[in-house]
């Protein structure tokens, strides 16, 4: 009976890891995947129009109105709601960032610095769906039954203002959760498509971002002059798939 070392044993299975490790990638590949899988997570999903996964039918139709009053159409770009903020912000909620999960949640709660970020125990999903209830109730009570989405753009933009300015009912919370949902949209609307906002790159085409090219060095120092190439996302460009 042959007697294996200590160093060939290593050696051995030091061969057999590498070329299962190299199989699996070549799999990925050939799959579509990405060839890889960064320490124990994994890449995000491309999020996709659709259906809502946190929202009802009566609150997606409010934050798509407010987003399209946030971030208006005009001649530079589409709405916040083309632009896809509000499915941005339902997939969002549905994720980490809604049950505030990976964050510190316990108690005590003291009103700190502006530096030391949210000091409360409301989640952003509690805040979405207490803050909806009550623009509805405000909006049917001061409009004649009509809720939010069914206002005329003018009136819109009034009741945002009101929010924003805590000239509302609960003014302190009304306040709180119309500043989230401003951050949000503006996350939405410049973030990477594949998170659900940005649809098509339409905000990063306005301002001329590159997004995630691998090298833009030669442009750097090219100030206030447009960049050439169209931009790219995580997941490249939807219009590589013809020059496949």
């Amino acid at each position: 009976m042959p007697v294996i070392t200590r160093r060939q044993l290593l050696a051995s299975t030091a061969c057999v890891l590498a070329v299962e490790g190299l199989s699996r990638a070549v799999a990925r590949t050939y799959a579509g995947a990405l060839p890889w899988e960064p320490f124990d997570g994994s890449p995000p999903a491309m999020e996709r129009p659709g259906p809502s996964r946190f929202f009802t039918h009566d609150e997606a139709r409010a934050i798509e109105a407010i987003v399209d009053r946030l971030i208006p159409r005009d001649e530079l770009s589409v709405g916040g709601k083309d632009a896809g903020c509000a499915d941005f912000i339902d997939r969002q909620l549905r994720g980490p960032f809604g049950d505030s999960r990976q964050l510190y949640m316990r108690p005590p709660f003291a009103k700190g610095a502006i530096e030391q970020g949210p000091q409360s125990p409301v989640v952003p999903t509690q805040r979405y769906r207490a803050g909806l209830a009550a623009l509805d109730a405000y909006c049917k009570r001061n409009f004649s039954g009509q809720g939010f989405a069914s206002l005329a753009p003018a009136e819109q933009d009034d009741v945002l203002r009101r929010l924003e300015a805590g000239r509302v009912p609960d003014a302190e919370e009304q306040q709180a959760f119309f500043e989230l949902v401003l951050q949000n949209t503006m996350e939405g609307f410049f973030a990477d498509p594949i998170y659900g906002g940005n649809r098509d790159m339409v905000a990063w085409k306005m301002i001329g971002f590159p997004g995630v090219r691998y090298d833009f060095r030669d442009h750097v120092e090219k100030h206030n002059v447009k960049y050439p190439l169209p931009p790219v996302g995580l997941m490249g460009r939807a219009d590589w798939a013809t020059l496949r």
